[in-house]
């Protein structure tokens, strides 16, 4: 009997033999002809085996270098790792109120992330700064990371022109193009467009990624019953078609180069037509999105702390769990949007980015499971205290109590007058104590000075980077 990811598989070939892939760049079709596809205008019918043949060019496992070594990242496997939030352009309060991203709310966010030992991966558009000119916006977004975050970095995505300089910022950070190369130290997403297409701009971000060896997501965010089939294997099949076209279009172009096998993809809600990212269905697709990227061999990305409330509430508190820990249990490689999201991508919430990040540390606890063995089983222990004494004060206690169970900063457990503004207020005390224990990476004044030279050349204004890197 098949198993889902083979039943996926074989219907997906079916899908890109019969309805074929949009292509819209003219550099998309010129590659895919020279390789032999067959093109009808700029849509692509590859055969199965032409496929298969490209997807197995790419790694099935990468490395992304971080200016701290600590923070190195080795994507694929059974390890996970969780980054940022990308692309919301507004933070909301807790009253549910809106208001425009700012840079400085970008530097701010990075800073928590930093501040949290058990991320490795920083930056990307953590959210899309207002007060920053849209064509260069990728690259102020990359500046402000790269000063602020030893980490390893996500960016954004861009045309031609935007992408070649945020190549030659990378390469002023790793000395050489020779070591940007070997050692790659940005990772970017591109999206296909639902349904069956890929765009300009996500093309010459595959392509300018793969160029450099930089890895590179490529990703779908289908909506089930809008933009694909309201059944999940349906919209699960279609994707599948929209990301191994787009893999192989980089490998044909620079074979061998680093992506990602993705998918954001989740349902709609059809009684008003909105995306619905706290969804269960959400969750199934990201577990499907693990299954279908280790069928091929291939790193995976998707999910994160997902939420459609409007503020940190019992909503947010739920939808976030099933959502991360479904990432978690499913083995994801890469977990973007895993703190701070809330109405549907639209909004980033400082409140969410803290509340999620214990979200991230009861999975921890959880998915570490249970050590059997003589001491965590003191059967001498239990037979001598019988059914009378306590095992508070006992020494077996002091040793394991701070060992075994986890102690949350945000929960109010025990006796509480005020309970939800109790919650509220642990919120605020550690976000404060993250901030406060921010320490700002140290940057060779020389290396700065070339970023800020290519970014005038772009038109962006010193004085813009200097209010930037001073943040």
């Amino acid at each position: 009997m098949l198993d889902n990811a083979e039943k996926i598989h074989r219907l997906s070939m079916q899908i890109m033999e019969k309805t074929g892939m949009l292509f819209h760049h003219p550099d998309a079709v010129r590659i895919l002809k020279e390789h032999g596809i067959r093109m009808e205008g700029h849509v692509a019918y590859f055969t199965e085996d032409q496929l298969m043949y490209w997807i197995h060019k790419a790694p099935a496992n990468i490395d992304l270098f971080a200016e701290d070594p600590r923070y190195h990242v080795a994507l694929g496997g059974r390890r996970s790792y969780s980054a940022p939030p990308s692309g919301s352009p507004q933070i909301s309060d807790q009253t549910g109120e809106k208001r425009p991203a700012l840079v400085e709310d970008y530097v701010k966010l990075v800073k928590l992330f930093e501040a949290n030992p058990k991320y490795k991966i920083n930056g990307g558009i953590v959210v899309f700064p207002d007060d920053v000119p849209v064509d260069n916006a990728c690259l102020m977004m990359y500046y402000a990371a790269y000063t602020h975050s030893d980490k390893a970095l996500m960016t954004g995505t861009g045309n031609y022109g935007e992408l070649e300089t945020l190549m030659q910022m990378g390469i002023a950070a790793a000395g050489s193009r020779e070591e940007f190369e070997a050692r790659p130290r940005m990772l970017t997403i591109a999206n296909a467009n639902t349904p069956l297409q890929l765009d300009h701009k996500m093309t010459e971000t595959i392509l300018t990624f793969g160029k450099y060896r930089q890895p590179c997501v490529i990703a779908s965010a289908a909506m089930a019953g809008t933009t694909s089939p309201v059944t999940l294997a349906g919209t699960i099949a279609m994707v599948n078609v929209e990301v191994l076209t787009s893999i192989a279009l980089a490998q044909m172009a620079n074979p061998g180069c680093p992506v990602i096998y993705g998918s954001q993809t989740t349902t709609a809600d059809l009684r008003n037509g909105a995306i619905a990212i706290g969804a269960p269905e959400g969750a199934l697709c990201y577990k499907y999105c693990a299954k279908m990227a280790k069928y091929y061999g291939l790193p995976c990305r998707g999910g994160g702390s997902l939420s459609d409330a409007k503020v940190v509430c019992a909503q947010a508190g739920y939808e976030s769990m099933l959502t991360y820990i479904a990432c978690r249990q499913n083995e994801m490689n890469l977990i973007v949007q895993s703190a701070g999201i809330l109405n549907g991508y639209t909004t980033v919430s400082y409140e969410k980015v803290v509340m999620d990040f214990e979200v991230m540390d009861y999975v921890d606890r959880y998915l570490a499971d249970v050590d059997v063995n003589d001491e965590t089983v003191p059967v001498d222990l239990i037979d001598e205290l019988g059914r009378e004494e306590s095992y508070l004060l006992d020494e077996h206690t002091l040793e394991w109590c701070r060992k075994e169970p986890l102690t949350p900063k945000l929960a109010v457990r025990g006796t509480s007058s005020h309970p939800a503004a109790q919650f509220d207020e642990n919120i605020q005390k550690e976000m404060e104590r993250l901030w406060d224990s921010y320490k700002k990476p140290e940057r060779d004044p020389a290396v700065l000075e070339q970023m800020k030279e290519l970014l005038a050349r772009r038109g962006v204004d010193r004085s813009l980077a200097e209010r930037v890197e001073n943040l």
